[in-house]
């Protein structure tokens, strides 16, 4: 597999991951412990080769920018790191991300983050700024050696390093963030070796993605995000599941419901019995895979993907890797196993087995607007009006 050179270990084990998300959609903001907890209860689908977190509302007083969060090899990376970042964005402020000593977790890298907004003789339009933000990323994983960002979205932040999830959570103390998602991940490498920045999750913008299982449709998927400008550096197949929603959700438009249906389609032979019936949305799906066939996902594979206005759960078309979903009150919970989901909530109003290729997907009743052109244009808009 092409990729970046990376400091890591070559060791690779086939079995299981686990996974666990928790959203409340009323947007009420959690502690990072018991996403923790839920993730210690999954240590045995893990082995210590990786384990990570994405966390969403984390940055209130920043949330007008972008957080890049970066892992350098050294000083050097660094450097030529922030001579790219001065020369295509305006810096508010950067700083170490707080770590502490903990046991399971060895030597790390330099650990950064910075808050960010493009220059304003950069972008023109909304759009052009969100592009911007993924092309410089591209840039700086492809082309600077040592240096890694791997989370790039506003008010949200990826957390991952070699080590259980467990112990992971702990070393970047998400017992003292706050967030309303959380998603967590406990790696077991089945074709890619472990390291820090092959850790899950895979992030681009607000997006963030776990993974339980192996994408075989690797290549002809990756040949197909380049073309639309995205660039797998990150030496795993599971990097090209967090770029097809960008692709789908953000640059073409389409419907969650409808982007999962993309990603894992019906059977052609399950599209000609819905003909039979005369159901509508058969021509739907084999249009889509008629469009999208180049992006459609094969293999074993759960994923749970978070973003600024929701959580999502995505099982394959034959669902060969577990996934369970529960609700609590205004909580929605997804985890590769029940027990993850009783640990942080004993009580639940409901439990199902989301079926193959079905979508579970949480929404916040007051969604986020992240785009701050628009907010720009609409307090200047009051300003027009009082005046």
């Amino acid at each position: 597999m092409e990729g970046r050179k990376y400091r890591g270990n070559y060791r690779r084990n086939i079995s299981g991951c686990g996974l666990a998300g928790m959203m409340s959609e009323d947007g009420r903001l959690m502690s990072g412990e018991p996403i923790i907890r839920a993730m210690e209860v999954l240590h045995d689908r893990a082995n210590g080769l990786g384990g990570g977190f994405a966390a969403y509302g984390i940055y209130p007083h920043k949330k007008e920018f972008y957080a890049l969060h970066i892992m350098y090899d050294d000083i050097r990376a660094k450097e030529a790191t922030d001579v790219l970042l001065d020369e295509r964005f305006e810096i508010d402020s950067e700083e170490t991300i707080p770590t502490r000593k903990t046991p399971g977790i060895g030597k790390s890298p330099l650990l950064w983050r910075y808050f960010v907004t493009p220059k304003a003789d950069r972008c023109t339009t909304d759009t052009c700024e969100e592009d911007f933000v993924i092309d410089a990323v591209m840039h700086i994983n492809e082309k600077v050696e040592g240096a890694f960002i791997f989370s790039s979205g506003k008010n949200m932040g990826a957390f991952k390093a070699v080590g259980f999830p467990e112990d992971v959570g702990r070393f970047y103390r998400l017992d003292e963030y706050e967030a309303y998602t959380w998603i967590g991940h406990g790696r077991f490498p089945t074709n890619t070796p472990g390291w820090w920045g092959g850790a899950h999750p895979f992030t681009i913008l607000d997006w963030a993605l776990v993974h339980n299982g192996e994408i075989s449709s690797y290549g002809i998927n990756k040949r197909y995000l380049e073309m639309f400008g995205y660039k797998c550096t990150m030496l795993t197949d599971t990097e090209v599941g967090a770029y097809a929603f960008d692709l789908l959700l953000r640059k073409h438009k389409l419907p969650v419901e409808i982007a999962c249906k993309v990603l894992s389609a019906p059977f052609w032979d399950e599209i000609d019995r819905m003909k039979e019936k005369g159901d509508p949305m058969a021509d739907v799906y084999e249009k889509l895979r008629m469009v999208y066939g180049s992006i459609l996902l094969n293999g074993p594979f759960a994923f749970i993907v978070g973003h600024t206005n929701g959580m999502i759960g995505l099982a394959d078309r034959v669902k060969l890797r577990p996934m369970i979903a529960a609700r609590k009150d205004d909580m929605l919970y997804i985890a590769s196993e029940e027990a993850a989901i009783r640990e942080i909530s004993p009580e639940l109003d409901r439990v199902w087995n989301p079926k193959a290729g079905e979508p579970v997907i949480g929404r916040l009743k007051n969604p986020v607007n992240n785009n701050s052109k628009a907010k720009v244009k609409a307090k200047a808009k009051v300003k027009e009006t009082v005046a």
